[in-house]
């Protein structure tokens, strides 16, 4: 049996008193100000495309995971700011998740998402008897070419499932197939031509009802490129099928100004708070992170007089008067002792094979993690969603022969950066490429710590024989380019492990902690 134990070195940290959000779990950030107040984002770190459904006093979320797997989170709130994990809906890949509904109909929990993989796309539908699962295998919904499903029920009683650019098509009672052809009913709202944004990407649509009418609320300008280019607008009709007006408010969001603490916001779920005052989730780049993903934002909204809503809180850039509900313990520990029999909520594989959960056996706080591929491109890594601009994890390694094991900052199988080890020398990872180095470390056997830290996109790597001395690696690197913008995918940098080769890799207490 491999002998595994981990030390992090250096004191706890002080509390923050330079930056102006609390902290919490591990020293991450948090919304919650304690004070009646809070400040964006309400979920850090990469949650893109929040679908929120409010269902009595409770809020249930769900979000694009893309190659994340498992998918499709699904967290609980009675608050709207602080979040509680509780688990995932689909363990089957079926390609790259996008942009989720989730909805409940006559008791009955369904998530509606599309995926698509190097050769085919599709929308399916998840469906749960309660929120928290078992969660039904992916039925396929036969719509090859859209994408953002949103659904619907209209006036006439049936459901409905509206499309990217301003399509629908009726849904069979039970919501798992379609009953003939999608239509189109909405041309959208289209902005200045001299604005700066990305494409016009009609997408994201999302039904609400208020006082009669059914609000269509959208997404345009596209999710990346330009900081000014994503936005939300709204139309609405008395009827389902249509006509659809669009709003003299248009656009309810957008970022008018690099300069604003929030690039790209868009794609937003229209909420209703348990004490009358309605409000907006939507995601956003924050200003110089690109690396973090699109992170979940609370905008309070307002009823017009003559039947519109408007966005009410500015730029997000200062703290707001908190929704009413209750206080749930906020957030996730990303650290992971491997003390039990199967993987922690925190943890997706990156693009797995259909037998990747066979990789992996757990004993007395060991994770064994059989080796696949050759590198961190072809190895399907472990990676946690990380939220803080600074931070910094530490892991043991037990590396058997003809395995190779590390820790690394994981955008894609593209692009990552880190350090290796095949047990004989390093192996730097850097713009995703892998190179052996020229330092062959001092080892007693195949184990080996590593300290990761990312502080404000500067990667730096420190190695230790025995978890208390430790070398600071003689490479450094800026990641703040490994992104979207730069490598497509709309993903996130994010921790990683992974095992490669034909050995196996035991890995000891991984533990994550934020820094100031």
């Amino acid at each position: 049996m491999l002998v595994a134990c981990m030390v992090m070195a250096g004191p706890a940290l002080a509390a923050d008193t330079t930056q102006p959000w609390k902290r919490g779990i591990e020293h991450q950030r948090m919304a919650d100000l304690g004070n009646g107040s809070f400040l964006n984002p309400v979920l850090s770190g990469d949650h893109p495309d929040p679908s929120v459904l409010k269902d009595g006093k409770d809020y249930y979320l769900t979000l694009s995971s893309f190659d994340a797997y498992p998918g499709l989170p699904i967290w609980h709130s009675r608050d709207l700011v602080n979040w509680q994990p509780l688990g995932h809906a689909i363990r089957t890949d079926v390609g790259s998740i996008w942009a989720p509904d989730l909805v409940k109909y006559k008791g009955r929990y369904y998530i509606y998402f599309a995926a698509r993989t190097a050769d085919k796309r599709d929308n399916f539908v998840v469906w749960a008897d309660a929120i928290d699962g078992p969660w039904s295998e992916p039925v396929s919904l036969g719509l090859p070419t859209y994408i953002d499903p949103g659904h619907a029920v209209g006036e006439d009683g049936k459901r409905y499932l509206f499309l990217s650019g301003g399509d629908y098509v009726q849904l069979a009672d039970d919501g798992l197939s379609v009953v003939g052809t999608p239509k189109h009913v909405y041309d959208g709202w289209h902005y200045p031509e001299s604005w700066d944004v990305e494409s016009y990407s009609q997408e994201g649509p999302k039904i609400s009802r208020h006082d009669g009418w059914f609000y269509m609320t959208t997404a345009v300008g596209g999710t990346a490129g330009p900081p000014t280019g994503h936005m939300v607008i709204s139309a609405r009709s008395r009827s389902i099928h249509g006509p659809w007006q669009n709003s003299p408010y248009n656009p309810i969001v957008r970022t008018v100004s690099r300069d604003e603490p929030w690039w790209s916001r868009g794609h937003a779920t229209v909420v209703e708070g348990i004490d009358g005052r309605d409000w907006m989730v939507y995601h956003g780049y924050e200003n110089g992170y690109y690396t973090l993903g699109r992170q979940m934002l609370l905008d309070p909204i307002a009823w017009t007089a003559d039947g519109w809503f408007v966005a009410k809180g500015g730029d997000l850039g200062q703290p707001l008067a908190k929704p009413a509900g209750e206080a749930l313990p906020h957030g996730m520990a990303l650290s992971d002792g491997f003390s039990g029999d199967r993987l922690g909520p925190q943890w997706a594989f990156f693009k797995p094979g259909p037998d990747e959960y066979r990789r992996l056996s757990f004993k007395d706080g060991d994770l064994a993690v059989q080796g696949k591929g050759h590198s961190p491109r072809d190895s399907s890594p472990l990676t946690v969603i990380a939220g803080d601009r600074a931070y910094e994890f530490e892991v043991e390694m037990e590396i058997a022969p003809g395995a190779t094991g590390g820790a690394l900052l994981f955008y894609s199988d593209r692009l990552y950066a880190g350090v290796g080890s095949n047990g004989e020398q390093f192996i730097l990872h850097r713009y995703g490429e892998d190179r052996p180095a020229s330092l062959p470390p001092s080892r007693t056997g195949g184990k080996l710590w590593l300290r990761v830290t990312n502080n404000r996109n500067i990667l730096t790597v420190h190695t230790s024989q025995d978890g208390q001395h430790w070398q600071k690696y003689p490479v450094q690197m800026d990641v703040s380019g490994y992104h979207h913008n730069v490598a497509g995918g709309f993903l996130a940098l994010k921790p990683a492990i992974y095992a490669a080769g034909t050995g196996a890799v035991t890995f000891h207490h991984f533990r994550y902690r934020a820094l100031d």
